[in-house]
């Protein structure tokens, strides 16, 4: 090895020449998550969801409703038509309502009103008196109609050819009014039940009922 090949190769490296082609490397640290933070996440995804479900469950449980009546006895008392000298009727009706509170609140009504009617007009009303129901609990109410010496002037022909077949159609409506004590507060609610009632005048009796809430 000659002289000027070993000044050539005692050169520092800071010395030599920049080389076009180099290239600089940036490297950068990696962040990994930790464990806990993904729990913590979890954990307060899963608290949001059960407040939302609880809410969602009381507002269901809670959201007031309507009272459920049901005709639980019809008796007929007695039916008879007069012709002279004037188309009257006489009609006498035993009933037995069921009033149910489906809410988790006493429920408080001032009257149940029921009504007679025949062929969509209305021929009598009586209500009783008012009382209390409990919480998921249900309540029986009584209530006697007598219609004597009623005059009849619509449907006339109608009557009259209804008796002659033995069998008279009468629609009843009961509707009870009442409020459902939440804490302090006073929520207005409303039931009501509708029948059509068939009786046979041969024999007084009911023929057949068909009920359906309203």
């Amino acid at each position: 090895m000659s002289k000027q090949d070993l000044r050539e190769s005692s050169v520092p490296y800071s010395r030599l020449p920049p080389n076009p082609n180099h290239q600089n490397v940036v490297v950068l640290p990696v962040y990994y998550h930790l464990p806990y933070d993904n729990f913590r996440c979890l954990r307060r995804c899963l608290a949001i969801a059960v407040v939302v479900l609880l809410f969602s469950a009381a507002a269901f449980f809670l959201y007031p409703s309507d009272p459920a009546l049901e005709l639980a006895r019809l008796q007929l008392n007695h039916v008879g038509v007069h012709s002279s000298p004037k188309l009257t009727l006489d009609l006498s009706f035993s009933l037995t309502i069921r009033v149910r509170n489906r809410d988790f609140f006493s429920l408080d009504y001032d009257k149940l009103v029921v009504s007679v009617g025949y062929r969509g007009r209305e021929l009598g009303v009586v209500s009783s008196a008012g009382g209390r129901v409990r919480a998921r609990g249900s309540s029986y109410v009584n209530a006697t109609l007598d219609l004597d010496g009623l005059e009849v002037v619509h449907d006339v022909i109608y009557l009259l050819s209804d008796w002659a077949k033995g069998v008279i159609p009468f629609d009843t409506n009961t509707q009870v009014d009442g409020d459902l004590g939440l804490f302090l507060f006073k929520i207005p609610l409303k039931g009501k039940v509708s029948c059509e009632v068939y009786v046979n005048t041969s024999n007084q009796t009911i023929v057949r009922q068909d009920c359906y809430a309203k």
